[in-house]
């Protein structure tokens, strides 16, 4: 059969399209982009995620909209992305949590997925400092005096946001480490655990930034110390537990962005790019730090790092400590 000059061009056409279909397809994104957030609105992650989606609809020229998925700590809504399809649409924004809770969640309460092999990272976007406050009363001005006291017989109790939560792993790692028995009092969330501290009802809490930074700028509550490794650019006069003597004692929390596994690198490379630019913005840093949260950004294997370190090592901690969610 005598091929025309026009069907030479189509099958060639064809062909092409066959071998690099991706470079000839629309540009992404072509659609509205959820950002999942598997926590209840109102929080700090759901607060910065809105921020975030703001400024990314911009962009990226389409709407990003916040779809809250709470339940099991974070486990329900994380699953529900691992089980999206891999097109960029459907992504995660979540705390640090995300590698901590399938260790602390007993069997068959959380949602099932891998945190290493169900998600592609797409950029790691801020961290936020553990913090360590007392109530004025109780007059546990620094590390030193707390422990002073409790090695001294005096019965300590600190709030949590919740029991498996960071802020309750790193209290017991303190206690481990300093060789002391401050008791835990786990809340349901944030609020009610600042509550409790303000009213002397519990001396202590661990807690981040944004729920109490009232407190302490009125005199209500006074910071102790933060567990970051370095000391925090945004509390660069409060010690860290390193410096108060304890070696290697830090949890950081963190920010996230990952996509569905198998998420292509043309994907994430926009993503990245995108997320890279609004944490530049001197808004978006301002609306960050009256959180507490300061931008890290950086290539998306900065997150996968994270992730990979956090998932081996709060599993060893939360078995050597016995550390359970409620």
């Amino acid at each position: 059969m005598k091929l025309t000059r026009r069907k030479v061009f189509a099958v060639a056409v064809a062909s092409l399209l066959a071998q690099h279909g991706p470079a000839f397809a629309q540009a992404y994104p072509q659609k509205q982009i959820t950002l999942v957030v598997a926590y209840p609105a109102g929080g700090d992650t759901d607060a910065i995620a809105r921020v975030y989606a703001e400024k990314l609809a911009a962009r990226l020229g389409q709407p990003v909209v916040v779809d809250n998925r709470p339940g099991a700590s974070g486990t329900v809504g994380n699953a529900s992305v691992a089980r999206a399809p891999a097109d960029g649409y459907t992504l995660l924004f979540t705390p640090s949590t995300f590698p901590i809770a399938p260790h602390v969640l007993k069997k068959g309460v959380g949602a099932e997925h891998d945190v290493i092999k169900d998600f592609t990272p797409v950029i790691l976007t801020g961290r936020i400092p553990l913090m360590l406050v007392a109530h004025p009363g109780a007059g546990l001005r620094d590390v030193k005096t707390m422990v002073d006291a409790a090695r001294g017989g005096r019965k300590l109790s600190y709030a949590s946001p919740g029991s498996g939560s960071p802020m309750h792993i790193v209290a017991e790692m303190f206690n481990n480490a300093a060789n002391v028995k401050i008791i835990h009092v786990p809340y349901k969330g944030v609020a009610p655990a600042v509550n409790d501290v303000l009213g002397g009802h519990v001396e202590l809490a661990w807690i981040t930034p944004g729920a109490v930074a009232q407190h302490l700028a009125t005199g209500k509550l006074t910071l102790v110390a933060v567990a970051e490794r370095q000391r925090s650019p945004l509390l660069p006069n409060v010690p860290t537990l390193i410096e108060s003597g304890y070696k290697d004692l830090e949890v950081s929390a963190w920010f996230g962005v990952l996509g569905p596994k198998g998420l292509s690198a043309d994907i994430v490379r926009t993503l990245n790019t995108a997320f890279n630019e609004v944490l530049k913005m001197p808004d978006v840093t301002a609306r960050m730090a009256t959180l507490g949260a300061y931008p890290v950004g950086g290539e998306s294997a900065v997150l996968t790092r994270q992730i990979e370190a956090d998932d081996t090592r709060f599993g060893r901690i939360v078995k050597e400590l016995n550390i359970q969610a409620d």
